[in-house]
């Protein structure tokens, strides 16, 4: 593909394998980002390259968000006072999406807070499998133009190559929708146990009848794995309902503390995930696609509502 001088793609330290890939998809120049990180915790940001009337597509996947927020606001402001057209984030995992409603009297609803600020200054959204609940669709709370790349596929792709007589698990209801999905693809029967969440780190996994599936390699599948509890639990409850070691894939590789080695030592054949947060796990790879739909979404933009701010 030819280069394309109006399009520039900047990385956020991290993912740069994925500014590659939308290099390639776009035909874009690559730009250089310099983070610099003051004593006092404070950032400055430095674009080097001409983006003057420029498409600028950030590559920042989204974990750990709070430093990053931060940061990519400056970068994005920055951005505009060098004559950037419109600034698109290319992000594989989107926080905050999970605090969907108000929990509690007088708590935030985080989500859409979130969407309501980066609307204010970016052009566009691409994300991979956002956890949508409450929320069913991101256009709900964001007012830019948005793509959500679906993981399914891809996952499928994994299981059929590399297990044999699957059965998909759902380690609760909300894992539902992805389940349901993969099994589609793959395709394989799906069973979704039912959990009681009684704190962050106390979790109960009840198993409905599923005696017929117990010679099958039982695969539990979910969206997101943060501090493990949840995917854990369903192990235990499937190993003592007589299921032999289960294969465990998420698509977003939060692994707090230590999740993932707990999870590879309760007997989980394999732990795997995409490659929307980078970890040791990653064996599903989701950057080609990202990249195309960043590239759909670009085409499709409309006049850069957001240029002056």
């Amino acid at each position: 593909m030819i280069p394309n001088p109006a399009v520039v793609v900047l990385a956020f330290p991290g993912n740069e394998d994925l500014a590659s890939e939308l290099v390639s998809a776009l035909g874009a120049q690559r730009g250089a980002l310099t983070l610099h990180r003051f004593p006092d915790e404070e950032t400055s940001v430095r674009v080097s390259g001409a983006v003057d009337q420029c498409d600028v597509i950030i590559a920042c996947t989204l974990d750990r968000p709070n430093d990053k927020l931060i940061t990519l606001y400056l970068t994005a402001s920055t951005l505009r006072s060098l004559g950037a057209r419109r600034v698109i984030l290319a992000s594989p995992y989107l926080p905050y999406m999970r605090q969907d409603r108000s929990f509690h009297v007088g708590e935030g609803v985080s989500a859409m807070h979130i969407a309501k600020w980066l609307s204010g200054f970016l052009d566009g959204l691409v994300t991979v499998d956002p956890h949508l609940h409450r929320i069913h669709r991101l256009d709900e709370i964001y007012r830019i133009p948005t793509r959500v790349v679906p993981a399914a596929k891809p996952i499928a792709h994994w299981i059929r190559e590399n297990v044999a007589q699957p059965v998909l698990v759902g380690p609760d209801e909300e894992s539902r929708q992805w389940v349901s999905e993969v099994a589609h693809d793959v395709p394989c029967p799906f069973f979704v146990l039912d959990k009681v969440r009684y704190g962050d780190r106390d979790v109960e996994v009840r198993m409905p009848g599923v005696a017929e599936f117990q010679d099958r390699t039982p695969v539990l599948v979910d969206d997101i794995v943060s501090s493990g509890y949840t995917m854990i639990a369903a192990v235990k409850r499937l190993q003592a309902s007589g299921f032999g070691p289960p294969v465990c894939i998420g698509v977003h590789a939060l692994f707090s503390q230590n999740a993932y080695e707990q999870l590879r030592h309760m007997g989980s054949q394999e732990v795997v995930t995409c490659n929307t947060i980078r970890h040791i796990s990653n064996g599903i790879d989701l950057n080609r696609s990202i990249a195309l739909s960043t590239r759909e979404l670009l085409e499709h933009l409309p006049a850069a509502p957001n240029a002056a701010n």
